[in-house]
């Protein structure tokens, strides 16, 4: 039987993944055994042209795909929000993505000078109980300081996070159970990714401070260790306070809030951009309510029917990646590629490039405008053939604090 030369069965195990699909659901919908899927992802055999097309359609990727080299496997630890059982098959699909995503960078990359990675170090320790409380408020005000930030309120933190070489991407992960996850891999690049399905404009500024939690604090501990219950549920403490204390510093905060009532909170809401459930929480930490307090502030919350969702969550607009849209469409205005090169030079289907660079979609299907590129008079002497390609210097907007 033909079948496909140059093909790599990693690449589909990787789209197969990035789908959230299994081999036997796969193999039923493009008619072969499940079988013949294990044998092409373990490079026994290769599907006949027949099979191959099937592959391209149900899997939603270019034939091309399937024959680039994949990636070399990566090992730095990736933390999730949660690593219960249910939720194995959506990280699987997260991380085949967020491959695809480490590839698009390094491509960018080629072209692109990113902001340089500009992030405080902080000790590592090998076990996450080594971690105090008190050290944790004091990393995220060394973040603070660090980043000139004051104590006043993070009008934008992608922003800042994006300024100082943190590579940020937002999309649809299909499930509710991972509401964002990170990773700094060894070539020294941090990646944060939010999950935008049903998350508030609040919600995500949290994730992202929570992620970056992690990359600072959590980057030296073994990975095994994360995977077990109790590790991983005091690592997600401790992000869950360094993100209160990031986005609200003690003293300001407090100083501006009036009493520690869900009106008092309503009313700091959109200043801070943070959910009243989370600034309950931080009163909390903060001592400024005792736990009869507390208790009684949180049966209001739900009497309100504020758990799930709170007022202005619907009104206050979330914050947006820049930096890998802005890189699509900087190569573009440069002259440096075309909407068409950068497909057939990724092999990516052109929502999934969309997905990942949170570009809008139909992006790619737009034709890119045609430039004159008029003649003009050699100088004197001067035949040496211009190079091509060139590095474009990568910058955004400082944030207005």
């Amino acid at each position: 039987m033909i079948g496909t030369p140059g093909f790599f069965g990693e690449r589909l195990r990787e789209a197969r993944e990035a789908r959230g699909l299994t081999a036997t659901a796969l193999s039923e919908m493009v008619g072969v055994t499940n079988a013949n899927i294990s044998h092409y992802e373990h490079g026994k055999q290769t599907p006949s042209p027949e099979v191959m097309e099937r592959l391209v359609q149900v899997l939603n990727c270019p034939r091309s795909f399937f024959l680039r080299r994949p990636r070399p496997v990566e090992r730095a630890i990736m933390f999730y929000r949660s690593m219960s059982a249910a939720t194995k098959m959506a990280r699987v699909r997260a991380e085949a993505r967020f491959g695809w995503l480490k590839e698009v960078v390094v491509y960018f990359g080629a072209y692109l000078d990113f902001p340089q990675l500009n992030v405080p170090a902080f000790a590592q320790p090998k076990d996450a109980s080594a971690i105090t409380t008190q050290q944790i408020e004091e990393m995220a005000a060394e973040c603070r300081r660090f980043w000139n930030l004051e104590d006043n309120p993070i009008s934008d933190l992608l922003l800042v996070l994006e300024n100082n070489g943190i590579i940020i991407s937002r999309g649809e992960l299909a499930v509710e159970t991972i509401d964002s996850f990170s990773q700094w891999p060894t070539e020294e690049t941090p990646y944060i990714f939010l999950n935008s399905d049903k998350a508030s404009a609040v919600r995500m500024r949290f994730d992202a401070a929570h992620e970056l939690g992690h990359l600072l604090l959590h980057r030296g501990v073994d990975a095994k260790a994360f995977k077990t219950t109790s590790t991983h549920r005091l690592m997600e403490d401790q992000c869950h306070r360094f993100s209160l204390a990031l986005l609200l510093p003690a003293g300001r905060f407090t100083g501006e809030l009036f009493a520690p009532t869900l009106n008092g909170f309503f009313s700091l809401k959109e200043r801070w951009g943070v959910s009243i459930a989370a600034m309950i929480k931080r009163c909390e930490q903060l001592g400024i309510l005792d736990e009869e307090q507390a208790r009684r502030t949180w049966i209001n919350l739900s009497r309100r029917g504020w758990r799930k969702w709170e007022p202005l969550d619907d009104s206050m607009v979330p914050e947006s990646p820049r930096v890998l849209p802005r890189s699509v469409q900087l190569l573009v205005e440069s002259g440096i590629k075309t909407k068409e090169q950068m497909l057939a030079e990724l092999n990516f289907s052109a929502s999934d490039l969309e997905g990942l660079l949170c570009l809008a979609p139909g992006y790619f299907s737009e034709k890119s405008p045609l430039t004159l590129v008029t003649a003009k008079v050699k100088q004197s002497g001067d035949s040496t053939p211009k190079k091509e390609g060139t590095i474009v210097p990568f910058s955004i907007a400082e944030p207005d604090f």
